[in-house]
């Protein structure tokens, strides 16, 4: 059939309108979310985080970024007030293992840090050590120096027992030290008493020191997986992506408790037996229970009556749900 060239120019206009129109109908173009070519996650050992070796030895984290075009790049970060400065800084976006004191501290201090999910409370692997000729009690410590991390679960655990025995912070020459360094000065004679963790305390005790007091007794220490508020607000889909993963390999963990105890003494260098007491030590737990919140209010109460914090903090403001399994 032959059209004239006045329907031709008809049809041509009707099928440029059609085309026009498409677009309407059919709605915006979806874009693609705009993620960052790298996410900054803490490597912390220390005590013992099977959940954080477990994931890096089966490169689960990196799988499941990999997936997204995101880079996972690790920093070998143990102190939590380390932690807290560099996500202060930008350049930490989640700190897989954090203790409680160091997040109230940073948020008293208006360096905001939210509680994204509880990793553990291991009462059993936090400890004071000294010589076999140091100090017998709480009380022998009046005047003698400690030496640990300060602003810290185990710094808090310190004062806790001084409090207890009627004493105070001041009457302790207290010294701000790394716990390699707290374990040598210890062993060579330069102090009376070092704050030390998990793996430490056997090895303190292998070379002939001995426990003067753990947690337990004085405080719960709850150590938390902890995020960047802006990272939490601009990329939550990917903050649930960590926290998703971290759950797999809880549960893994739980399946293969051996196998996660190998991969845990291996990275830590010790036995598998001595992997497998601070396994039992540990205290891991996934999820806050109710007593959690109420141990983390007593916290900041203490923390503030010790003028460890100027001003007490809510931890309700900075606890996210998804610390509570929602």
């Amino acid at each position: 059939m032959k059209y004239s060239k006045k329907n031709q120019v008809f049809f041509a206009l009707q099928a440029a309108l059609l085309l026009a129109a498409i677009p309407l109908f059919a709605g915006p173009a979806r874009e693609k979310p705009s993620y960052p070519a790298v996410i900054n996650i803490s490597y912390v050992e220390s005590p013992f985080n099977l959940q954080i070796m477990v994931m890096k030895e089966r490169r689960m984290l990196e799988d499941a970024f990999a997936a997204k075009g995101i880079e996972v790049r690790w920093h070998d970060i143990n102190s939590g007030a380390d932690q807290t400065q560099a996500m202060a800084a930008g350049s930490l976006d989640i700190a897989s293992v954090i203790n409680s004191t160091s997040v109230i501290l940073a948020n008293a201090a208006e360096n905001p840090v939210e509680i994204a999910a509880l990793v553990s409370r291991p009462k059993q692997s936090f400890a004071l050590m000294v010589r076999e000729d140091g100090p017998r009690s709480v009380a022998e410590l009046k005047g003698k120096t400690v030496a640990g991390p300060k602003g810290t679960v185990l710094h808090q655990m310190l004062i806790a027992a001084l409090v207890k025995e009627g004493m105070n912070a001041a009457d302790v020459n207290f010294i701000q030290m790394g716990l390699p360094e707290a374990r040598a000065a210890l062993l060579s004679g330069q102090i009376d008493g070092a704050l030390q963790a998990a793996s430490l305390i056997i090895r303190d005790e292998e070379a002939g020191a001995r426990t003067l007091l753990t947690a337990d007794g004085y405080l719960t220490p709850l150590l938390f997986t902890a995020v960047r508020p802006a990272f939490a607000k601009q990329w939550p889909d990917l903050l649930k992506l960590y926290l998703d993963t971290q759950t797999e390999a809880f549960d893994w963990i739980a399946v293969n408790p051996r196998e996660a105890v190998a991969i845990g003494s291996r990275y830590q260098q010790i036995s598998q037996e001595d992997g497998m007491k601070l396994f039992q030590w540990g205290g891991i737990a996934s999820v806050m229970d109710d007593g959690d919140l109420p141990a983390l209010k007593a916290d900041v109460d203490f923390l503030y009556e010790q003028g460890m914090i100027d001003s007490r903090v809510n931890p309700e403001d900075f606890v996210l749900s998804s610390a509570y399994g929602r």
